[in-house]
């Protein structure tokens, strides 16, 4: 071995000594650092886009918000409420989020009342214009412990339904919260039901679509998607308009079915083609996928989001945008929360971006830590509203993306605010359900 490469090997391994005797290695050099595996980048509008005006149609009263993503399809377009609205009522749904329990399903509105889930699987009612508590019900299987993250909760004809951790779908009176039936399915569940034309559509964690009878909870079909060995917490509801069933799986397919029989239409992947680390290489499509007129709209988590036709399958066009949450759809426009905490406005038609709001992105900006997690958006009266596991609330234009006013929740928001007779609803992780109208 030549004499210098001795030297330099010797050396090598006399730094590495300190470590491994588990002496004080040196102080790291100053200076900002930031990660070469995030590969994060920017979204930038359209130059031509940013110069064209932005017109919304005009807000209207949606009575109810009964279940998650509004109604079956997800598009509520431009909701109404009051130019300057107010805290109406707080209410506690029970047990609040913790290291082991999670509240992840949002709230729903239905006929004058609010249903809600918290982090022990226990429902609650409670009155609309109020907040007077009505009724509650706790859903854990008696030979079962506490401790399983639930799915979430969807209203039709006068029950409630329930998609558990506990592998079960269970229907409720809205009414009493007497139990209906109860339906055991092949896994747990953790997203929310969607239920249209007596039927009820609920995902498993295992990717399996069930297709039930709303009226008793019988199978009418299943569909099985790729399965997945990791996959984020939450997921989205399907969205189901004109005959079809759309259903997002954690395994980034999106698939199109026949609501009568199951029988696939078109598949689609939002998998994200380059990866870089292990949590941006999940495709799962966490957010609600969207059925606007005839098209589909979806997001995964993969920096991936399409528009598709509904009937042939066929990509209109498509972005490299990806986050966890819903798209949000309004007349000729798209607004959306991407995985850098960019609160973005795009066209419904082709995808161009008008613009670009950067929110903040940790509570400790200085030093990056405690990473914010925003929720929604939200579009009621000229008024974007996005949550912030922070503590706090934002309204923002959707015509130039300025932030125009602030407000402070009781405790860290990490569902969906939902929207109903003018009256905003936010499910605190605290379990403190507000109203303001």
């Amino acid at each position: 071995m030549p004499r210098t490469a001795f030297i330099i090997i010797a050396l090598l391994l006399l730094g590495a000594c300190d470590t491994w005797f588990g002496e004080t290695e040196d102080p790291p050099l100053p200076g900002k650092r930031i990660s070469v595996l995030l590969h994060e980048k920017s979204l930038v509008p359209d130059p031509e886009a940013a110069r064209e005006e932005i017109l919304l149609p005009p807000p209207s009263v949606n009575p109810d918000w009964p279940q998650a993503g509004g109604y079956a399809n997800h598009a509520m377009h431009h909701t109404e409420v009051a130019a300057d609205i107010r805290r109406a009522w707080k209410a506690d749904i029970g047990s609040g989020s913790d290291d082991t329990d999670r509240i992840i399903a949002s709230p729903i509105t239905a006929q004058g009342r609010v249903f809600a889930m918290d982090a022990e699987t226990v429902v609650s009612a409670f009155d609309a214009d109020t907040g007077q508590h009505l009724w509650e019900i706790e859903l854990t299987p008696e030979d079962e412990d506490d401790g399983h993250i639930g799915g979430g909760l969807a209203h039709d004809k006068g029950r409630v339904y329930v998609t558990t951790g506990f592998a079960e779908v269970i229907a409720l009176d809205a009414e009493t919260g007497a139990v209906l039936w109860r339906q055991s399915l092949g896994g747990p569940m953790r997203a929310p039901p969607t239920a249209r034309g007596g039927r009820l559509f609920a995902v498993t964690i295992n990717n399996k679509l069930f297709a039930l009878d709303a009226s008793d909870g019988a199978t009418l079909w299943t569909h099985s998607g790729i399965a997945e060995t990791a996959s984020l917490l939450g997921g989205g509801s399907p969205a189901v308009d004109a005959g079809v069933v759309v259903v997002p799986y954690s395994s980034g397919e999106l698939v199109a079915l026949k609501v009568e029989t199951g029988r696939v239409l078109w598949t689609e992947s939002l998998a994200r083609l380059r990866r870089t680390d292990v949590i941006s290489s999940l495709a799962h499509i966490r957010g609600r996928p969207v059925i606007d007129r005839g098209r589909v709209f979806a997001m995964g988590h993969g920096d991936q989001m399409v528009a598709i036709d509904l009937r042939s399958g066929q990509r209109i066009w498509e972005k490299e945008i990806g986050g966890l949450q819903s798209l949000w759809v309004a007349g000729n426009y798209l607004f959306t929360l991407s995985n850098n905490a960019e609160l973005v406005g795009l066209a419904r038609d082709d995808g161009r971006i008008f613009w670009v709001t950067q929110l903040p992105r940790f509570e400790d900006e200085e030093d990056r830590r405690d990473p914010i997690i925003w929720t929604g958006p939200l579009l009621a009266s000229d008024r974007l509203i996005v949550a912030g596991s922070e503590g706090s609330v934002l309204a923002v234009s959707p015509y130039s993306g300025d932030i125009m006013g602030k407000a402070e929740m009781p405790d860290r928001i990490i569902v969906d605010p939902i929207i109903a007779d003018r009256t905003v609803y936010f499910l605190a992780d605290n379990a403190a359900l507000v109203a303001y109208r």
